[in-house]
């Protein structure tokens, strides 16, 4: 029984990994340059909508579905460490690797870049500087947790392979 539960979480953790993967990758692509091109008003206003709607969307319950699953699978692979064969290694490293660098990343550096953004006025001079370095770092987290989720993914997708 536990086994299936193991397997079940690790099946809908790989999606849910690659789903906001390829969310995070699109934006790391193009969406963020987009944005860029558009103006300071428009690309503030834009966002704004963005952050608003998403929160809104099926993308949350996915978001932190898949964040406690792939906590719940690198506990129990801690909890297995020492049965025979690479599933409990892969599973704590895609465990780690999803709930510090697309997670931790998310609630210490992507959300509060989105609550500056969302507190500014877009017209002002001071959102002219904000708008610049959100792009920047925004964007750069932005591929920490794009690289994070995809890794995990595949590390994931490797662990049902070594069952």
């Amino acid at each position: 029984m536990l086994q299936m539960l193991i397997v079940g979480l690790l099946w809908f953790s790989a999606i849910g990994c690659g789903l906001l993967a390829g969310l995070y990758f699109a934006f790391s692509a193009f969406i963020m340059t987009a944005l860029g091109r558009i103006g300071q008003a428009a690309g503030i206003a834009a966002m704004n909508a963005i952050n608003v709607a998403i929160v809104q969307s099926l993308f949350m319950p996915v978001f932190l579905a898949t964040t406690a699953a792939s906590a719940a699978l690198a506990v129990t692979a801690l909890l297995r460490w020492g049965e025979p064969g690479a599933m409990a290694m892969a599973m704590a490293a895609g465990g780690a690797l999803y709930v510090f660098g697309m997670f931790v990343v998310t609630m210490i550096f992507n959300v509060p870049l989105n609550n500056a953004l969302a507190a500014a006025d877009p017209a002002s001079h001071e959102a002219a500087s904000l708008w610049a370095r959100y792009l920047t770092d925004w964007t750069l987290w932005n591929h920490v947790r794009t690289v994070s989720s995809t890794a995990a993914c595949a590390l994931f997708i490797a662990a049902i392979a070594a069952r």
